[in-house]
């Protein structure tokens, strides 16, 4: 049988409403009444797992899951060993440098030599302020990284902004975008190639689906 390692939180309406134009509802995570975690697929072709976005890689890299949804931001921060397959083109945001919009800080290699950037991500930012020669210190923070720059910890922020309104409603501007990030379907790539639970029919119908939505 088919696993599928489903992410809390933004993505799941959309994962779920792709999976359902595939032939498998788990809609029941969608339930605010239901405290489940593994669900059958209503059709019995598929086991859905309700997972933190973080572990989805996890899952899937570790054969406990098929295939799984969550968006390249953090496929980029972990380097999981897993198959990439379809670019799903929503959850759309990208990844940026912030900084108060009362510093004099315009660019990145404005900072300071060793000053400190404040990130949940901090694979993404010691790769990128490496690529830029400039010796920063990684803060490393698991939640409101935008006190980084208000408390004066950090002189930026790395972090994933969607729409921009977290930032401007704390007087954080974005000085520049590192990558954009959508949602990604991963599969465990033993299974992909051995084609378990009939994987290569759903990949392909998922990959039409992303490629109407680019339309």
């Amino acid at each position: 049988m088919l696993t599928v390692a489903l992410p809390k939180g933004e993505l799941l309406k959309n994962s779920i409403r792709l999976f359902q134009s595939v032939g498998l509802d788990f809609s029941a995570f969608l339930d605010s009444g239901t405290r489940q975690l593994q669900i059958l697929d209503a059709s019995g072709q598929a086991k859905g797992l309700l997972v933190r976005g973080q572990d989805v890689p996890v899952y899937v890299e570790y054969g406990q899951a098929q295939l799984g949804i969550i968006g390249y931001d953090v496929l980029r921060e972990k380097k999981p060993q897993v198959a990439h397959l379809v670019d799903l083109q929503f959850g759309y945001c990208r990844m940026s440098v912030a900084v108060k919009a009362s510093s004099a800080y315009k660019s990145p290699l404005d900072l300071p030599p060793h000053g400190r950037v404040a990130s949940k991500y901090v694979n993404c930012a010691r790769e990128y302020f490496h690529s830029l020669d400039l010796p920063i210190e990684i803060v490393p923070l698991s939640g409101s990284v935008e006190l980084g720059p208000i408390t004066g910890m950090s002189e930026a922020i790395v972090d994933i902004v969607s729409t921009g309104r977290t930032l401007r409603e704390n007087g954080l501007i974005e000085i520049t975008t590192l990558y954009e990030s959508t949602a990604r379907l991963i599969g465990h790539p033993l299974s992909y190639r051995l084609n378990t639970g009939n994987m290569h029919q759903f990949v392909e119908k998922m990959r039409q689906e992303a490629a109407l939505t680019a339309v």
